[in-house]
């Protein structure tokens, strides 16, 4: 697997290029907000809330903005969390690689900028 590949499981960044008609400025400011926002304390302040409809809503709202930045992993993982949050499953194990999957995106997003 190239490093092209590999870098895409976290951030496709040509398909993200296209959903802001390749606007490399605006797509860093996007990026940006990424990185300021605070998605995963919030997941986890609704989860420890016990409140199983926010924390849906939370990993909702991670999906779609990772979703719409083409940050690829952040956004299977976010489905996989709502999913098992809605289910009443155990989500432990899925948030744990979350917020690993969260922190690399983070990584690659600041060697991009």
């Amino acid at each position: 697997m190239s490093s092209n590949e590999t870098e895409a499981v976290y951030i496709d960044i040509e398909d993200a290029l296209k959903r802001v008609g390749g606007n490399k400025a605006l797509y860093k400011k996007l990026l940006g907000r990424f990185v300021d926002g605070n998605y995963i304390e919030a997941i986890e302040t609704a989860l420890q809330g016990g409140n199983p409809e926010d924390t849906a809503r939370e990993a909702h709202t991670l999906k779609g903005v990772s979703a719409n930045l083409s940050l690829e992993k952040v956004r299977a993982l976010s489905i996989e969390l709502e999913e098992k949050v809605k289910s009443g499953e155990d989500c432990s194990a899925c948030l744990a690689e979350l917020k690993q999957a969260y922190g690399i995106t983070v990584e690659k997003i600041a060697e991009i900028e």
